[in-house]
């Protein structure tokens, strides 16, 4: 078996949040399934919506192409509407701020605490002197980091809300990894990326990142690999010298 790479051999580490990071993911998941279940019920949708819907068509992306994509995969379309339309609402934005509030309420009584394994590899990059990024789809990363108690360890954060308001597409498309690529002054191709999710391991490659790591939760090693993971773990733990 090959040695597992030294990250802190690499000028920076991006990391993906949810699922990498801490176990929001779950969280995220379970929201999903509670708005969309709801959704399908009210709507008569069918079939109904299953984990296998939320790795193929939300994993990864910003929030309201998740549930574009989700919708046409059972041939719905509703307008997109604006971002600040009401949780009632019936277009895109309306749907996806309905799992937010959903999201916001589970994270209030569940909390959330980072994956030990990925808090010792920060812990090892952090002594190394090796800069690191947040790279997340999501709106609420702050939030989450914060309740981690990990905001502080990281000086450069693309998340949803610097996407939306810079126009940069969701995950797969390289933008979101190239723009911390850009904010940390470095060549692509000397970062290392680290994913759970296969829209974002797809990203990091197709940004240039000069080493992709994808992070096993549940989506399964080869799939991982087949979207540009150069190796694939079950936990950060296996990063750690």
């Amino acid at each position: 078996m090959a040695a597992a790479p030294d990250l802190t051999t690499y000028a920076a580490v991006l990391f993906d949040l949810d699922g990498v990071l801490t176990p929001t993911a779950d969280v995220h998941m379970h929201a999903w399934q509670v708005m969309f279940d709801e959704l399908f019920a009210d709507w008569g949708i069918e079939p109904p919506y299953t984990d296998r819907d939320y790795y193929e068509h939300v994993d990864g992306k910003k929030r309201y192409d998740g549930v574009a994509a989700l919708l046409r995969s059972r041939s719905v379309e509703v307008p997109w509407g604006e971002p600040s339309d009401p949780v009632a609402a019936d277009t895109v934005c309306g749907i996806g701020n309905r799992k937010n509030a959903v999201f916001a309420r589970l994270l209030r009584e569940e909390g959330v605490r980072p994956y030990p394994g990925s808090l010792r590899l920060l812990d090892v990059v952090r002594a190394a002197g090796t800069p690191v990024a947040v790279v997340s789809s999501s709106k609420n990363a702050r939030e989450v980091l914060a309740a981690a108690g990990i905001l502080d360890r990281f000086p450069v954060i693309v998340d949803g809300v610097v996407a939306e308001r810079d126009a940069l597409a969701s995950k797969p498309a390289p933008d979101v990894f190239a723009a911390a690529i850009r904010m940390l002054d470095l060549a692509a191709a000397r970062t290392a990326a680290v994913e759970d999710a296969l829209s974002g391991v797809a990203s990091a490659r197709a940004a240039g990142c000069g080493l992709v790591v994808g992070v096993d939760r549940g989506v399964g090693e080869e799939d991982l690999k087949a979207a540009g993971a150069d190796i694939v773990v079950a936990d950060l733990e296996e990063l750690v010298p």
